[in-house]
C-alpha cells in the first residue's frame, strides 16, 4: 500500500540521519545512486525528503548508510515537498537559484509560453542533471539542465 506524510518532520529527521551516515561513511551521492540504478538527483532528492523511493532503491541506500528498517519503510512514503521554508533563502547556492529566477524567471515563462503555449513544466515528470566543465576562460562551469514534460493547461 502506499503511504504519504502530512507532516515533513520524520523525513527532515531521516535526512539528517542520512547525510550524517553518508559522512561518516565516506559515501558520494553517486555511489548511492549507482546502488539503487537510478539518477544521482534523484535519489538525492530522496534522501533529502523530496521523493519516496522504490522499495528495493529504499533498502539499497538503507544498506550502505546503515539505516534501520523504519528507514526504508520511511524512505518509502510519499513526502511533504518543499525543502526551503517562507522567504528569502539565505543559504547562498540555493539563494543563486532564488536569484536566476528573479532575473529570469519572466524571460522562461514568456519562451516557454511562445513555444509551447499556455502551461506549464512538470516538476513530477522530470529529470535533472549537474555536469562539471571546464570554462575556456579558466576554471569550472556548472551545466544543469532541467528536463519537464510540458502539461498544458486545458479549458473546462
Amino acid at each position: 500500500m502506499v503511504h504519504a506524510q502530512f507532516d515533513p518532520t520524520a523525513r527532515q529527521q531521516l535526512a539528517i540521519q542520512a547525510v550524517e551516515a553518508k559522512t561518516r561513511k565516506d559515501l558520494s551521492w553517486q555511489q548511492l545512486a549507482d546502488a539503487t540504478g537510478l539518477s544521482v538527483a534523484f535519489v538525492t532528492a530522496a534522501l533529502l525528503g523530496q521523493h519516496p523511493l522504490p522499495k528495493e532503491a529504499a533498502e539499497a541506500v538503507a544498506g550502505l548508510l546503515g539505516l534501520d528498517e523504519d528507514a526504508v519503510l520511511l524512505l518509502q512514503t510519499i513526502p511533504l515537498r518543499g525543502s526551503i521554508p517562507g522567504g528569502i533563502p539565505t543559504d547562498p547556492t540555493i539563494y543563486r537559484f532564488y536569484e536566476m529566477l528573479q532575473v529570469y524567471g519572466t524571460t522562461l515563462k514568456a519562451l516557454v509560453h511562445e513555444q509551447f503555449g499556455d502551461g506549464i513544466i512538470s516538476a513530477i515528470n522530470f529529470k535533472l542533471d549537474v555536469k562539471k566543465v571546464e570554462d575556456p576562460e579558466g576554471g569550472h562551469r556548472a551545466v544543469i539542465t532541467m528536463d519537464g514534460k510540458y502539461l498544458p493547461t486545458k479549458p473546462f
